[in-house]
Parts: C-alpha cells; structure tokens; sequence
C-alpha cells in the first residue's frame, strides 16, 4: 500500500511538472549571460531591507535590526539616525522598507513599514509610518496604519511601499502565518495590499470602502507573504511579488479589488512535499503573470527607466535569497515573456532599486550594498 501512495505521488508531481514546462507563466529563467557585473559600493551592512537616495547623494538605508543608517559613497555618516520607527524585532519582522514621498523635495516625508507591538494582543503586527527629514534626524513620526491584531507569529509581515502616479501609497502585509484564516477574509488584517493616502486617509473609491465589517484599506486579498512592489513607469501599475512555500512563487499585477487567490490557488505544495489544494485556478481569482517553481525566495524589484543597460529599459529586475542571484524579466504587454540570471552568487538578495545615476542597486544579507555593472 505505501508503495502504490509513494508511485501515485511521484506521478502527481511528474504531472505538475509538465505541466509547468508547458506554462508560458512558467518561463525557464535562462543561464547568466555575462551581461553585468557587481562591486561593493558600502560594507558593513546585516539586512539592508530597504534603501532610499537623497537628493544631496547621501543614502538612508534600513536595516531589520531596527536601525537606519545615513550613508555616501563608502561611508557611514551615522549609524543609528534618530526619530524614527520603533520595531520590534520578532521572526522574519523588524524593521523593513523605507520610501521617499514622491514630492520629498517640498515635504521631506519618508515613510517606513515595520512590526509594531503597538495595539491589541501579544507580539508584533506590520506598521506604516511616515516621519519629516531634517537632514540629519526624523522628526513627527507618526503611525499611518497599524495591522491587527499583534501575534507572536514569526513569519510572513510582508512587507513593501510604493506611491503610484496619483500619489496614492500602497503597501503590503503577509499573512503571518495565519493561512486559512487571513488572506481570504477582508475583515482581517494580513495576506492583503493596501491603498492610503499619503497621510493615512483611506481613499473613499478603495474596493472595500463602504463596506460594512472590510479593513476599508485594503486594495486587492489572497495574497501569501509580498516582500516586493514597485510601479511599472510606463503603464504606472502596480506590480508585486510574493513567496509561495515549496514552489509557486507569484509576480502579479495588482488591481483594484482582486483576490489573487492564497491559499485557495496556487502552484506551491507544503514544505513537508504535502498538498494544501489540488487546484490552480478558480473563477474569481486572479492568475499570476508568472511564478516559479522550484522557490527562488524574491525579495525586493524594480523596474528600470533611463538606465544605465542597454535594452533594458522597462524590464524588471527581482531579487533573490535562495539562489543568489537577481532576475531580468523582460515585460511585453503585461506578460513575462524571458528570463535570465544576472549577478550569479551576489548574496543573498534582500532589497534593489534603481539609483539616480541610472545604475541598480542590490541589498545583500551579511555582505553590503553592491552597485551592478554594465558589461564592457
């Protein structure tokens, strides 16, 4: 009998295998083809989580330890800048992005996501905060949106920022390990994106607004663990990613009001090898514009605009922590239509943007901030 189970197994996963080669959400992500090559811009760094450029050159960077250092070139000016968040460091928490208004130049407004243990319950729940820059310190920090309720819970908080053409923040939070309850409920916290002004206000045209019981922030639900968002600069979507658990790793374009289907989709299966559903579609529920399967972890995105690589214009770059290495998607009408490692064995992946200068910047867990560079 535990014979036939092992063969039947081993069949289904045979099946969905195929499956996924035929798939053109499936790409094979195509070997390094030498196109760009690394060096290390700033050391010293843990987690970098997230990272903003400053219109004088300096840099704000986050680390998950709860500081935020202030930075030029390869020096550390200040090494804990003072008045910002507060986080909690529990589990895969701490304190994580940091995003500059998009008018930072008039306002000075920087905003942060990080586990709070503010409000009801035991433990931590993502936060979104913003705070004014002096130049050297925050002052009027002030909590936007605060996640509930708190849970001892290490996994999943999410958790990125974005601002859309019309200013409107959006912002993620992971299901915090709460599969079955979170994500599909839009009265909970967790598992969603969500949509704010950028003082907080919930718009009054959110999907959920005049909802009765609907946390009125959220923008689209039935999400796992979104630890990468950008807007696309030539469509002004918004585009995120998110991990699956033992495959099935999703880049989606979000939309207004959409359930993106976790746990009820997906092409994932437990990390023991178990099944949690035996289904990859559903009437109602969004398809992602890609996945991977093997998991490559993604952490952090960006898309390029007036970069420094030649073709890459428009293409979206991820990173990755399982496999060391970052991912050129190249993008045709909203569809992945290749892939291709860059930067094999840069570390792992944490967080990545596109400076000022044109050039991709890379966070890298326990090594520092690298700079890519255009092959000669």
């Amino acid at each position: 009998m535990k014979k036939g189970l092992s063969i039947f197994f081993f069949t289904c996963l045979a099946v969905i295998s195929c499956h996924a080669q035929n798939d053109p959400r499936h790409a094979n992500i195509l070997p390094d083809a030498k196109t760009v090559s690394y060096e290390l811009v700033l050391s010293r760094l843990n987690n970098p989580w997230g990272f903003v450029f400053l219109p004088n050159g300096e840099m704000l960077i986050t680390e998950k330890s709860g500081n935020i250092k202030r930075t030029k070139g390869d020096q550390v000016l200040d090494s804990k800048v003072k008045g910002g968040p507060e986080s909690t460091r529990q589990g895969q928490g701490g304190l994580m992005d940091i995003a500059l208004h998009p008018d930072f130049g008039n306002n000075s407004w920087v905003y942060f996501t990080y586990a709070s243990s503010e409000g009801s319950g035991s433990g931590a729940m993502t936060a979104v905060s913003r705070a004014k820059w002096n130049g050297t310190a925050f002052t009027d920090h002030t909590v936007l949106y605060k996640g509930s309720p708190n849970t001892r819970a290490g996994q999943h908080f999410g958790s990125r920022l974005a601002f859309d053409r019309d200013g409107y923040l959006y912002f993620s939070i992971g299901d915090r390990g709460q599969r079955d309850v979170n994500p599909q409920d839009i009265t909970r916290d967790g598992g969603k994106i969500y949509r704010i002004h950028d003082d907080g206000r919930i718009p009054d045209d959110n999907p959920f607004a005049d909802l009765r019981g609907a946390k009125k922030a959220i923008f689209s639900y039935g999400h796992r663990n979104p630890q990468g968002m950008a807007q696309n600069p030539i469509t002004g979507d918004i585009w995120a990613h998110e991990h699956g658990p033992r495959g099935g790793d999703e880049v989606n374009l979000i939309r207004k009001g959409r359930n993106y289907g976790w746990p009820v989709i997906s092409y994932g299966i437990n990390y023991s090898g178990t099944s949690f559903t035996d289904i990859t579609e559903k009437e109602g529920m969004e398809q992602p514009v890609s996945y991977w399967k093997p998991s490559i972890a993604p952490c952090g995105m960006d898309f390029l605009a007036n970069s420094a690589y030649s073709g890459w214009d428009g293409d979206l770059i991820v990173g990755s922590l399982k496999f060391s290495y970052l991912v050129r998607c190249v993008i045709e009408d909203n569809k992945i239509v290749r892939q291709e490692r860059i930067a094999e064995g840069i570390g792992r992946v944490r967080s990545v943007k596109q400076g000022p200068d044109g050039y991709l910047y890379v966070g890298v867990e326990g090594k520092g901030l690298y700079k890519l560079i255009p092959a000669r």
